[in-house]
């Protein structure tokens, strides 16, 4: 008697090749070339700097359909990025080309060092350029600007609210804070340990405590902004700016946390901040339904699947997963973690790269979508976070 199920060749042939793909797309990840990516970044890099004017800018975002780049000055909130990249072109190089130019668009940053903050992005904009030339060259010259930034940074903190301000023109009616902001406490962490005032190692993690605490749902999703009241101290409400809804997931908002509160346990080695790091990607990772894990640019966009991605929030959070990595000590969750940071990256570079579409490194980014600016477009942020990604993964590989 025969009790072979009539369709079980059908099932073999299933189940080898269901193997077999799984085997070729482990494969491609292990096999994946981090040196010809970076190769390749360098190459889009000195193609950009042949058309960049000698006027003190740098290039920010190449528009959908463009293959020119718009360019900034250094008050633009995304003017470190373009050096930051210049100087990991040199970590990954060697090359003395591109530290003079690192050093060139670096120092045209200078200026926030010795004026009145603007805005809570001088982390951004200083840190990344400058913390990463004296990261790798030790130019005592940087370093005092990097000081001098901190303490002008710090002038933004609210003791009442225990957060720094990051748009301080009474934007919304009360003190705001913005869930990017996580990202600046790290130029005040590294200024109270190199000769800084220490009080900016408290004023940091105050705020990152704080927004713990008032800038998160019950399921760890994050507001994009939170409004507090200026005298009181107390959270009025959580909104959304560059969000679909006060109530979605932001793509890139997300992605800030994920990064910022794992930046923040490796300053402090609080474990409440490393907690709260594996919390806000736990949500992030649950709800990608991207095949390629790169997500629309809100995970509650009404139009997904449709809605147009998000490159840049994948790089930030295929760089912040590679550290997040480095603290877990479940092997499992570990291990996840590296696959998926892997996986975003293998995408990103073989479905996302700008190629000879332009120089920059990166298509498909969206900056402000509900403003209806840089939207599916190269953006300088997302060319500086992948190639953050490619030079950790270098390192454990």
């Amino acid at each position: 008697m025969n009790l072979k199920p009539k369709n079980s060749s059908l099932l073999t042939v299933f189940l080898i090749s269901v193997t077999v793909s799984y085997s070729q797309k482990k494969t491609e990840a292990n096999s994946f070339d981090v040196k010809k990516q970076l190769e390749y970044c360098a190459a889009q890099a000195s193609k950009t700097l042949k058309v960049i004017p000698d006027d003190g800018t740098s290039p920010r975002t190449v528009p959908n359909g463009s293959a020119t780049w718009k360019f900034v000055n250094y008050k633009d909130w995304t003017s470190g990025f373009w050096p930051g990249e210049l100087w990991y072109l040199y970590e990954a190089t060697g090359d003395k080309k591109w530290e003079k130019e690192a050093d060139k668009f670096s120092r045209f940053l200078t200026p926030l060092s010795v004026t009145k903050a603007a805005d809570h992005d001088l982390g951004f904009q200083v840190f990344n350029s400058f913390g990463n030339g004296y990261r790798l060259t030790k130019n005592a010259a940087y370093k005092d600007i990097i000081l001098k930034t901190a303490d002008t940074l710090a002038t933004l903190f609210n003791p009442k609210v225990g957060t720094i301000q990051s748009w301080p023109h009474n934007k919304y009616g009360g003190h705001n804070t913005i869930i990017d902001n996580m990202m600046n406490l790290e130029l005040l962490f590294w200024a109270s340990k190199n000769g800084g005032n220490k009080k900016l190692y408290n004023i940091a993690v105050k705020h990152a405590e704080t927004t713990m605490n008032n800038h998160f749902r019950p399921d760890y999703t994050s507001y994009h902004v939170v409004i507090y009241d200026y005298e009181t101290g107390k959270k009025i409400k959580g909104i959304t700016a560059q969000g679909y809804s006060d109530d979605s997931m932001w793509a890139r908002g997300q992605a800030w946390a994920i990064y910022g509160f794992t930046m923040v346990y490796r300053e402090t080695k609080d474990p409440k901040f490393l907690d709260f790091a594996h919390k806000v990607a736990r949500v992030y990772l649950d709800r990608l339904t991207t095949e390629d894990l790169v997500p629309y640019w809100d995970f509650n966009a009404p139009d997904i699947p449709n809605a147009a991605r998000d490159a840049s929030a994948a790089a930030i959070v295929s760089s912040a997963l590679i550290e997040l990595s480095s603290y877990t000590k479940d092997k499992n969750l570990k291990n996840e973690y590296l696959t998926k940071s892997k996986k975003m990256i293998v995408s990103l570079s073989d479905q996302y790269q700008s190629r000879d579409v332009n120089s920059a490194f990166l298509l498909h980014a969206t900056g402000h979508k509900p403003a209806g600016s840089e939207i599916d477009c190269s953006i300088n942020y997302a060319d500086y976070y992948y190639l953050e990604a490619l030079l950790r993964l270098q390192k454990i590989k």
